[in-house]
């Protein structure tokens, strides 16, 4: 069994943070489970152009308002507590947060943990 504490990856390699965002890498790919777990936070008022071109993810929204834009269709969907978004196609999309989001994200396959999104907002798909 695996237990991981939150508190303990707050600090160090499992915490990864950007300019839009932090995310704590609860589970990763060394954990063999076949997909990653993060909690991630959007810092407020920001706008981060995402494309999971090599990753499905799945989000689920604990706190906070925004809104999530499909890019190829321009449709727009609330983000609040409670509200659960899959990209299910590799969707190219706009996450916007009016206030901080703190998410919970899975990703498969899973990151290696260490990962930042590239100049196309894309995770590496790494061997």
């Amino acid at each position: 069994m695996i237990v991981v504490s939150r508190n303990d990856k707050l600090e160090g390699p499992d915490t990864v943070t950007s300019e839009n965002w932090r995310s704590i890498r609860l589970l990763k790919r060394s954990d063999n489970m076949g997909f990653s777990f993060n909690e991630t936070t959007i810092f407020a008022g920001t706008e981060t152009r995402l494309w999971y071109k090599n990753h499905l993810e799945a989000v689920y929204c604990l706190a906070g308002e925004g809104e999530v834009e499909l890019l190829d269709d321009g449709r727009v969907f609330p983000v609040m507590p409670g509200t659960l978004y899959a990209l299910d196609r590799h969707d190219r999309h706009v996450l916007r947060a009016f206030t901080e989001l703190t998410l919970v994200c899975v990703f498969n396959p899973p990151l290696r943990g260490d990962e930042v999104h590239d100049a196309d907002g894309s995770y590496a798909l790494l061997g």
